[in-house]
């Protein structure tokens, strides 16, 4: 079929529609339709469908007005829903609870200040998956104080979810350095994070024997970490309600005056470690031996220091090398300054060092390099000598890659190798609060002036953490994450260095997954599911159009993650 323009002599040309045939091996043509009266418009367009061309091009029927990332959006309020942290937030759905459920997921996928999540909330679908979009930073400010109300009711709910009578809880405190001058939880102390000129606050974490954070407790920056020990044991047994639970902290933190408090309680245990100058007084005793370790790493010992407890002396050879190694370098550093100061003290002729100087400049190398108990020093008006004690290295030497774990807990309760396995445990609340203060949860720096912020703060990253530490057991098939470690952990020599399994070494060898697709680390994993994005869609022309909302086709990524923490892909 084809359009033809016949002449009509005095009157306007007809437009004829008309087709080809055959008859008798002849082309004849007849017309179907007078197609005059239509619109110049509507022929062109009936032109161009005979031409088999589109009518619309595809620009014209099919846009998309904006694009917002969304996967790992979903993915991170999936394993909110199924973790019910929603309902332990509050038990029926309101405003405050999904502003906190944002900001929550918001400290898991990127991080910010309060206002820095408002504006961030629209550049992913997270606003509008929780109806949420005309939220403002005060309006967070209002939702944290409702939060911090609740902060007893939820950890309680969370012990009574992961502890139970007998319950392993593992307890470590950290700072992180404040910004700023008003708030008076502010105070100069310990600064684990190295800015000596910023005040601190202080916060103490307790987890389950996994891991998983339950409750934090902030305390002034000056709080010394022993002094949190007795909050932590009146949460465990007033608030949650737990009359039998050990108790595992480091040496810094369970001293013996901490110790004897808990022993007020009889049915609470706990498990720590010795400090080195009480290690000392056992090989001084008898009660430790090198020989100990001839035939094995692992030795049960007693001593009438320590009566009513058992103690697990532990030899690892390499933390012998690494301790000696470190003593050598720390040792070869304050003699290469120390010499100078030598060397200083006799070019100076002319104008002689006093005695006070000199011994300032000797008393900042020394208490650099933290090794000032093996030097023997002669200090005098234009004189400066200094020599190793031999003795003193000697006797620390003999102490290298030696601890000792101390518990209150019978064998019955638990086992010596368990004993050293749990202590070890303390390493991932370490972990915990890499990732709360570090840039994947960034609880430092704090910035918040009012107390009350403050706490909420550092109790919403706690729970930011709760659902990192489930989304990365979830996703450990695709992250840099050994999978077989919880049952080596259980099984493997207490004592000796971890040795990653063999999946694991296939993982960093190949840098692939057992299914084909990249290895990632858990940041850029979210990343990679933020590619999964949330389409806004117009579709139509010519003055009629529908808008619609469309999720693009998930990577085999993308499906593999949303299958591992069962996520909805809608």
């Amino acid at each position: 079929m084809y359009i033809a323009i016949v002449p009509n002599r005095s009157s306007p040309p007809a437009v004829l529609l008309r087709e080809s045939y055959r008859e008798n091996g002849k082309v004849k043509n007849r017309t179907l339709a007078n197609l005059s009266h239509l619109p110049a418009e509507q022929i062109q367009l009936l032109r161009r469908v005979l031409r088999g061309e589109n009518l619309v091009s595809p620009e014209e029927a099919f846009r998309i007005i904006r694009s917002k990332p969304h996967g790992h959006v979903q993915a991170v309020l999936d394993m909110i829903r199924q973790l019910r942290l929603d309902q332990l937030l509050a038990a029926k759905p309101c405003r405050e609870r999904d502003l906190v459920m944002g900001m929550i997921v918001q400290q898991v996928i990127f991080p910010c200040s309060k206002l820095g999540a408002t504006r961030h909330w629209h550049t992913t679908s997270l606003a509008e998956q929780l109806q949420v979009s005309d939220a403002d930073h005060d309006d967070l400010y209002a939702a944290m104080d409702w939060l911090l109300e609740r902060q007893e009711r939820i950890e309680n709910k969370l012990a009574t979810r992961h502890l139970t009578e007998g319950s392993l809880v593992l307890y470590d405190i950290t700072s992180s350095y404040y910004e700023g001058h008003t708030c008076s939880l502010a105070k100069f102390g310990h600064n684990r994070d190295g800015k000596v000129d910023r005040p601190i606050i202080v916060y103490g974490v307790l987890t389950d024997q996994e891991g998983r954070p339950l409750s934090v407790k902030v305390y002034e920056g000056n709080t010394a970490d022993p002094a949190t020990v007795p909050d932590q044991i009146e949460i465990l047994r007033k608030r949650f309600h737990l009359k039998r639970v050990v108790l595992v902290g480091d040496r810094g933190m369970l001293t013996e005056t901490q110790i004897s408090h808990l022993k007020e309680y009889p049915k609470l245990g706990w498990i720590s470690a010795l400090r080195s100058s009480s290690i000392r007084q056992l090989v001084q005793q008898g009660s430790l031996q090198r020989s100990l370790f001839d035939e094995k790493n692992l030795a049960e010992i007693q001593s009438p220091d320590f009566p009513g407890e058992r103690l697990m002396a532990c030899f690892n050879p390499l933390l012998q090398e690494e301790r000696r190694r470190k003593r050598e370098a720390l040792l070869h550093a304050t003699e290469q300054r120390l010499e100078r100061i030598a060397a200083e003290v006799k070019r100076r002729t002319k104008k002689p060092l006093a005695r006070t100087e000199i011994a300032l400049k000797v008393g900042r190398v020394l208490h650099r390099y933290k090794v000032a108990k093996h030097y023997k020093l002669t200090i005098k008006d234009n004189c400066f000598q200094w020599q190793r004690k031999a003795d003193s290295i000697k006797q620390e030497a003999a102490l290298d890659g030696i601890y000792v774990i101390r518990t209150s807990e019978s064998k019955r309760s638990i086992s010596s190798e368990d004993t050293v396995r749990t202590y070890k445990r303390l390493a991932e609340v370490e972990q915990a609060f890499r990732s709360l203060k570090s840039l994947e949860l960034l609880v430092r720096p704090i910035r918040h002036r009012q107390e009350n912020r403050v706490r909420a703060h550092i109790f919403l990253c706690m729970l930011a953490y709760y659902v990192q530490w489930h989304l990365k057991q979830a996703w450990a098939p695709l992250l840099f994450v050994d999978e077989e470690l919880p049952r080596a952990r259980r099984e493997r020599d207490p004592v000796a260095p971890p040795q990653p399994s063999a999946s694991a070494r296939e993982k960093k060898t190949t840098l692939q997954t057992t299914s084909g697709t990249p290895v990632h680390s858990f940041r850029t994993l979210l990343a990679e599911l933020g590619t999964y994005c949330l389409h806004e869609c117009v579709a139509g022309a010519n003055g009629a159009s529908v808008s619609f909302k469309k999720v693009n086709e998930p990577t085999p990524l993308h499906a593999e993650a949303f299958r591992l923490v069962k996520c909805s892909q809608n």
